[in-house]
Order: structure tokens, then sequence, then C-alpha cells
């Protein structure tokens, strides 16, 4: 018989599920259509867990991309989880040996569920984090096995990567109601292409947005202390 706890958990990430499944197989999909085995997609889903990290990778390793430059984009990419781990130090102490699971399956998703409770526990976040990542293994598995059975013509959803950033940039906009970083970004992505080779192109962009946001941050910071004397 299910616990209440684990029937909680489950009504509370079936959203995600719904997401995740296609997301994730869209996902094993892409990794069986580049060449990658299909252990190794599945171990991405297990031990990386990084959603649009894994795409990145995948997306990245299939150009031909060094792992240097792999590992600086995915770090920039999820750079934001650094963010999400600061804002639920608290809420995490206690935790015991759950806490390095929970660290480590820290998604968007996830970081949403565990920050909208209005009575936390650590096993209920446990086991969001758990299922969740479950989802997200299961909808993998479920690509790659509709991909090496060529089911059907999988041709194009490689873009299915590009739609999930496009995605994120609109949400990311509504959210901050700011141009600027995204003006940043647009001249930073096309100075890139025209001015960069290929293999370089995205590292470039990346580090010439990062340090022009950096430049704008302490140049909106000495302005406030200065307004402040």
């Amino acid at each position: 018989m299910i616990s209440p706890i684990w029937r909680e958990a489950a009504r509370q990430t079936l959203p995600v599920l719904f997401g995740y499944l296609p997301l994730g197989a869209a996902f094993g999909i892409v990794a069986i259509e580049v060449g990658i085995p299909w252990y190794a997609a599945a171990a991405m889903s297990l031990i990386i867990y990084a959603g649009a990290g894994q795409f990145l990778a995948t997306t990245l390793l299939a150009a031909g991309a060094g792992l240097t430059e792999v590992a600086v984009a995915t770090m920039m990419l999820n750079s934001r989880h650094i963010f999400y781990g600061l804002s639920l130090l608290k809420r995490f102490q206690g935790a015991g040996w759950r806490k390095p699971y929970m660290i480590f399956a820290l998604t968007d998703e996830t970081y949403s569920l565990l920050t909208s409770q209005t009575t936390y526990s650590h096993a209920l976040g446990f086991r969001i984090s758990l299922l969740n990542q479950l989802w997200w293994i299961s909808g993998t598995l479920i690509g790659i096995a509709v991909g090496s059975a060529q089911l059907f013509n999988s041709q194009g959803i490689e873009f299915a990567l590009t739609a999930l950033f496009i995605v994120l940039t609109l949400e990311q906009a509504k959210r901050l109601k700011q141009a600027l970083p995204f003006i940043i970004a647009l001249v930073t992505g096309l100075s890139a292409v025209l001015l960069l080779p290929e293999r370089h192109l995205l590292l470039g962009a990346i580090g010439s947005a990062s340090l022009l946001l950096l430049v704008h941050y302490r140049y909106r910071q000495r302005r406030e202390n200065h307004h402040a004397v």
C-alpha cells in the first residue's frame, strides 16, 4: 500500500510528469540520433540530470566541440542553480542523509515545488525530488526506445533544444521585465557569428555577454553608492 506521503509527492509532481516525459523522450531521441550510445544517454539522465544542459552537451558533442567548451557552456547555462541552492540552505538544514541528493536533484521545476510548500518537510521534499528525476529518466528511456527502433522520421527533432531555449528566454523576459540583458545577448550573439570561427562561437558569445553584464552590474553598484553618499 502506498503511504500518504508518497501519494502527496506524486500528486504534486504530476504537472512535472507531463512536462518531463515528452521533453525527456525528445532528449533520448536526439541522443540516439546524433550517435550517442543508449547506455550513455541513460547515464546522463541518471548522473548529470541537467535538462537543458543535457540537450546542450549532446548537441555540442555531436558538432565536435571539445570537452572544455561543453563544460564551460553547461556551467554558464546552469549557473542559476547556485542561487537556487543558496536560497534553500536554511530549508535543507537537518535533512541528514537526504541532503546531498536533494542538492543534486534541484532542477527548476523541483525548486518551484519545494519553495511553494506551506508546511515543508524533508521527507516530502526528498520524495518530490526523487519522483521528478524518475519522470525525467522514464522519458529518456522512452525516447531511447523510440529512437533506437526508428519508429518515425526524427529529422528536425534537434530543434527541441532551440525551442526549449526560446521558451526559457521568453519566461526570463516576462520575469525580469528588463530589456538590457536580452539586447546584450542579441548583440554579442550576432557579433560572435560575424567575427569568430564556428568552434569558438559559443564560448565567445557567452564570455562577452557575461563580461558586459558584470561591467553593467559594477557600474550600477558604483552609481547607487555615489547617490547614497
